[in-house]
């Protein structure tokens, strides 16, 4: 289970986007995340006809590293850190360390 997943509201702490919000559009492998507008750079492409597309420079959101970002926790309104637990029933859980409030209920 990962601190952070696809759909989860998170907090940018350092870089060049540091304190924006975004939504995390996607989880790679290496344990960066693509969050929807951070870290958004210029790419420059080349037109291809074969495959119908227009050249020209595009806005690209890249990966950030999971390391950088904070969980964002709307009762405290600012991001948290993200602790595990188990549950009487046995499931596992995310939690905020701030508050206890549970995250996956």
């Amino acid at each position: 289970m990962r601190r952070i997943k696809k759909g989860d509201e998170v907090v940018v702490t350092t870089g060049k986007d540091k304190g924006r919000r975004g939504t995390v559009r996607s989880v790679l492998a290496d344990g960066r995340l693509i969050v929807e507008s951070i870290n958004v750079v210029k790419k420059h492409t080349k037109a291809n006809p074969n495959a119908g597309v227009a050249g020209g420079i595009i806005d690209k959101e890249m990966p950030i590293n999971g390391s950088n970002v904070m969980l964002y926790n709307p009762a405290t309104e600012k991001g948290d850190r993200v602790g595990f637990k188990f549950l009487e029933d046995g499931r596992k859980v995310r939690y905020f360390k701030s508050n206890d409030e549970v995250i996956d209920a």
